[in-house]
């Protein structure tokens, strides 16, 4: 806080009653991570609709797959983007206030997504490389809404509420990853019944069908349709207050602002004289030595979790086909048609979707201002580390036909206390704990070592899973050190996650300013004795 008149205003943020503005942020803000959830959930599914499209193998008895280097790009090249994005945006809400950009990203996001449906080419390798071009730039939209859309939702939000409101943003995943299940269903179930086509093994040109393009290609471009439906009133949010009063100093429009969009009189604060002196007694910057006494053990614990976090998470959810495949879940790839495949493949994940992943998102809303973020991260890494070695150990007993149910179970809760867990909670904390002037920067920062983590779990696992016996493992890659021993090493991920979790203060009923330490420089400017707003 930089001056008494601040403090006020900041006073009043922090006991304001929720509102009918703070929904409508969550939805308009979510919206960046509903296509961020879509776009995952339907590229998993796309990849294996284009490998029997574009590298189909004559001769061979099972439909084609994407190339080990070519998947690896269609799937990684979103994270890519995602970590530049994450880096980039953060920096910019920080220097130029968060709403100048907000508009951007989520533009991107928009034109991004009909790109992709639009990749052409003469070759399937000018496609994927099309596909990858406007993938990337996908992801570096939807990188800037990370700290954009955390930073503004905590910088809006009441004390007693805010974590519930950072973690409803989040949240907005689970609709996308619901909304991907149901347009991949009904769009490949829509062609199935129109275009009938016999199996692989009955016809392996006809199991696929020249419609089957069409697929794909629809299904990605459906995912700008919720960004596109919320870009208008993104564009008419005002600039946090927090921001305008204390990082661009200007006390009186922030005033306004909250008056405006939150329906509450708000008494107009004037800047005083003693502003400049406190500023610069604490212009200490990013990455000083005075931020890494203050912060960097912070921002070491929110970076290092989130890293370990998305190497377990992402390698988990980029290939759940895989996993269901090799416990026998889903039937034989040359048993069904290339819209058969897809739909049973979007049912499966749907399922696990629909009971593992998405309530866990919503109990954490439900709980975290009453348990807090650190007792709910611990929890999630926890029983994370529990259920992978439950996967790993006897992992045999799981690829028994009996007892694939229990393995879907058991896997179905790794994603729950994922997200009743670190899933949520590593989004949620970086917002609350730095100073504005660096809550943005410093989301991205953390943000882009998850995404990091991401790109390692996503591409090492493509490898790290394939079967010990080079005669079984899929064309193109080599021999990895199999599936049982790709869950154990994520078990010991979680197990790091677990330990490094303690290097994260706990925010919870704390005003942002407190947490982030803002009042102890009131009270370093003030040594004579005038006081900081404490709440």
């Amino acid at each position: 806080m930089a001056a008494k008149g601040q403090g006020d205003l900041l006073l009043q943020l922090d006991h304001a009653k929720t509102q009918l503005y703070h929904i409508k942020a969550v939805i308009i803000s979510g919206m960046g991570f509903f296509t961020d959830a879509y776009d995952l959930f339907c590229i998993s599914l796309v990849t294996k609709l284009l490998g029997r499209i574009y590298y189909q193998v004559e001769g061979s008895p099972k439909p084609g797959i994407l190339p080990p280097n070519v998947a690896a790009a269609v799937n990684g090249v979103a994270l890519c983007g995602t970590l530049a994005g994450q880096l980039f945006f953060g920096w910019l809400g920080d220097k130029i206030g968060r709403k100048s950009v907000y508009g951007i990203t989520l533009m991107l996001m928009i034109i991004s997504s009909i790109g992709s449906g639009l990749s052409f080419g003469s070759s399937p390798k000018a496609v994927m490389a099309t596909l990858c071009f406007f993938r990337f730039w996908l992801g570096f939209g939807i990188g800037g809404d990370y700290p954009l859309s955390a930073t503004i939702m905590a910088e809006y939000s009441n004390k007693k509420t805010r974590g519930a409101f950072i973690a409803a943003v989040f949240a907005m995943q689970g609709f996308g990853i619901l909304a991907g299940g149901i347009v991949a269903m009904g769009v490949s179930a829509t062609f199935h019944a129109v275009y009938k086509t016999p199996a692989y093994s009955v016809d392996p040109i006809g199991s696929t069908g020249p419609q089957a393009d069409y697929v794909w290609r629809l299904i990605l471009m459906l995912g700008a349709l919720p960004a596109a439906l919320t870009y208008y009133s993104r564009m008419k949010m005002p600039e946090t207050p927090r921001y305008t009063a204390l990082v661009a100093k200007n006390a009186e429009k922030a005033s306004q602002d909250m008056s405006k969009v939150m329906g509450m009189e708000v008494e107009s604060q004037k800047e005083i004289g003693e502003e400049k002196v406190i500023h610069e007694r604490n212009s200490f910057g990013l990455l000083s030595r005075e931020f890494l006494r203050r912060h960097g053990l912070h921002l070491l614990g929110t970076a290092s979790t989130w890293f370990l976090l998305d190497i377990a998470y992402y390698s988990q959810n980029l290939f759940q086909k895989d996993i269901f495949s090799a416990v026998g879940w889903l039937p034989r790839a040359n048993t069904m048609n290339a819209m058969e495949e897809l739909f049973k493949i979007a049912r499966a994940q749907f399922l696990i979707a629909l009971c593992g992943t998405v309530p866990g998102y919503w109990v954490t809303v439900f709980l975290i201002d009453h348990i807090g973020r650190f007792t709910i991260q611990l929890i999630g890494f926890f029983f994370m580390t529990v259920f992978m070695f439950v996967l790993a150990i006897p992992y045999h007993h799981w690829t028994l036909k009996e007892n694939n149910i229990g393995f879907i179970v058991i896997y179905g809760l790794t994603f729950f206390f994922a997200n009743f867990g670190p899933n949520s909670t590593t989004f949620i904390v970086p917002a609350e704990i730095f100073p504005a002037r660096f809550r943005s920067t410093c989301h991205g920062i953390s943000a882009a070592a998850g995404k990091a983590g991401a790109i390692i779990g996503s591409f090492g696992f493509l490898y790290a899973a394939q079967n010990q016996d080079k005669s079984k493992v899929d064309p193109g890659y080599p021999a990895g050190i199999g599936m049982k021993n790709a869950l154990m090493v994520l078990g010991m991920v979680n197990v790091f996650g677990f330990l490094l979790t303690f290097l994260v203060p706990e925010p919870k009923g704390r005003s942002l300013e407190e947490v982030s330490g803002e009042n102890e420089e009131v009270d370093r400017a003030h040594p004579t004795g005038a006081e900081a707003t404490s709440v």
